[in-house]
């Protein structure tokens, strides 16, 4: 039996989706067709929280983490993010944390491409022209994508659904891993010792990689200094990947042409913050690949399937090595 506290900014939703799919589940059902799931506490509050007796969270990591040294009786913890930075350093390892995978891939390909499309077919100089005073026609110079390198840092489940949508476009794909093992579709991956090799091969880039300690400051002077001038870097993972200085200082060289920033080291970004104004720079608020209330249910109710069953949880955090 579960006895569930759902915390988050969307509980009451997450609550009514998780009802939803219960209602039509019969895996969650005993032999005498009890429901071996109840929703105990639905709350967005860390305080309201009965931190004594909470077996079972789902919840936002940065609410979690305002109890979680006081959840005595915690056993397992299922994230509404993909990441879990705020538990991961929270200093508490005994209880089973399993992110939200699985869901983001739809649409971080979206939004890589939309950007991508947006620079490659030059979509801004044909609105400037059709706005401008006296309409210009004017075929504007443009860079398909059509034979270009993609790369991506952090290649895993999210970086590897870019591959087929890139391949489609005629680009190659490699990637740069903390391990550097192969990943089927990659022409390549590199390991963070080889981040000038990596970043000199590619036209474009995407940071994915998670907020860990090796991550931080990764993409710096090295990395930004090695891109080619009409390449766009794309930074849809977390915000201390990147050295903030190195990339301004890149931009206003014109070692590159663009960055497109959707996470950053403090959010929301201060509106006095150089991003904001730099004409090279484009700004989105952490939208990139955002989850829904019925895609968090749909990754607990699997797992809670395998935690009644005594099966490994998909998804588990490794403390140690932070992902």
């Amino acid at each position: 039996m579960i006895k569930l506290t759902i915390l988050s900014d969307e509980a009451h939703e997450i609550a009514e989706a998780l009802q939803q799919k219960i209602a039509d589940s019969d895996a969650l059902r005993g032999t005498n067709r009890e429901s071996l799931l109840t929703i105990d506490q639905v709350t967005c509050h860390p305080d309201q929280v009965d931190t004594d007796n909470v077996t079972v969270l789902l919840s936002d990591p940065d609410l979690t983490a305002v109890i979680i040294n006081k959840c005595s009786a915690l056993k397992w913890c299922q994230s509404t993010w993909a990441g879990n930075a705020p538990l991961l350093n929270a200093g508490r390892t005994d209880y089973m944390l399993t992110g939200l995978k699985g869901i983001f891939g739809k649409l971080m390909r979206e939004y890589v491409f939309a950007y991508l499309l947006q620079h490659a077919r030059n979509l801004n100089a044909f609105e400037k022209n059709q706005r401008a005073a006296t309409p210009k026609w004017e075929a504007s110079p443009r860079a398909p994508l059509n034979g270009q390198t993609l790369g991506v840092v952090g290649l895993g489940n999210i970086g590897q659904a870019l591959i087929p949508v890139a391949n489609a476009f005629g680009m190659k794909v490699v990637g740069l891993t903390r391990s550097g093992n192969d990943v089927k579709g990659a022409e390549r991956v590199y390991t963070p010792s080889e981040i000038e090799a990596f970043s000199g091969a590619c036209d474009h880039i995407v940071n994915l990689m998670p907020d860990t300690p090796t991550t931080q400051n990764l993409l710096s002077y090295e990395f930004f200094n090695a891109l080619k001038p009409h390449s766009i870097f794309i930074n849809a993972g977390r915000g201390s990947a990147v050295d903030d200085e190195a990339l301004i200082s890149a931009l206003d060289k014109g070692t590159f042409a663009h960055a497109v920033l959707d996470v950053f080291r403090h959010e929301p970004l201060p509106p006095t913050h150089r991003f904001w104004h730099h004409p090279n720079i484009t700004i989105t608020a952490h939208s990139a690949a955002e989850s829904q209330p019925s895609d968090v249910a749909s990754v607990f109710l699997e797992n809670a399937e395998r935690y009644l069953a005594r099966l490994p949880l998909k998804y588990q955090f490794d403390f140690a090595k932070g992902y």
